[in-house]
């Protein structure tokens, strides 16, 4: 399949011959490849280079074959302004798409995720994103305000943010209420393990906060509060005076 030829593919879209919207829907964007170049599109637009790296084992065929299914179908278009490659972003028919994605998100992060699999692409700010979403999906209880730092190695860190509203995330270190020392591989074990997983995976003093953060970090991922100690300097004894 990979030496077919790019027309090959995009002429080989699956029809299930059976009336019914989910039916269409997914003989217009259930395609391989195709919902995961959404994803991509949907932080902002993106040039064919910035589609392979991000996407890593797709061949430039198939990327070219989706890109150009997904322009017939209306869900991105192509735009050059001097230079070479030209940007994709997509059409409101494709940010529509977002709503789709996130659900499909959120439901992976609860019940299909599993642990990392060998050989599989892991990129910090790819899972950065994808907690963000389903974050603003699982709408975690409470309106405080917190910002957690995640460190990956040296030289990348990211910040997310609650507003007591609203969840993001953007590049760099801020003042911060929990630090997640890690790495991508040891984060996605932890986002892939369940409850009491979790809660040993913050143990092994990869993060520092108090208590009372911590547990806010833990609630937000779906363990129970109390389970944790602090991790700063004396925040185990003001943790204990406090209660």
């Amino acid at each position: 399949m990979a030496s077919m030829a790019p027309n090959a593919v995009s002429g080989s879209k699956r029809r299930y011959q059976h009336f019914c919207p989910a039916a269409r829907a997914l003989e217009t964007i259930g395609e391989k490849w195709s919902l995961l170049i959404v994803r991509d599109l949907l932080g902002g637009p993106r040039r064919f280079s910035d589609l392979r790296r991000s996407l890593a084992t797709i061949t430039p065929k198939w990327l070219s074959a989706r890109l150009r299914a997904l322009e017939a179908d209306g869900i991105l278009t192509r735009e050059v302004a001097g230079e070479r490659e030209g940007w994709y972003c997509l059409t409101p028919k494709g940010q529509a798409l977002e709503s789709v994605f996130d659900a499909l998100l959120v439901w992976g992060m609860d019940h299909a995720l599993g642990p990392p699999r060998r050989g599989e692409a892991i990129h910090p700010g790819r899972a950065m994103d994808a907690i963000v979403r389903y974050l603003a999906h699982r709408r975690p209880r409470g309106r405080r305000r917190m910002t957690w730092v995640f460190r990956f190695g040296d030289d990348r860190s990211y910040t997310i943010r609650f507003d007591g509203a609203r969840w993001t995330r953007q590049r760099g270190e801020a003042a911060a209420d929990v630090i997640v020392q890690t790495s991508p591989d040891e984060w996605v074990k932890f986002l892939s393990a369940d409850p009491e997983g979790r809660r040993r995976w913050l143990r092994q003093q990869r993060a520092t906060g108090t208590r009372q953060r911590l547990d806010e970090l833990m609630t937000s991922f779906g363990v129970r509060r109390q389970t944790l100690r602090s991790r700063e300097p004396g925040g185990q004894r003001a943790a204990m005076a406090k209660n």
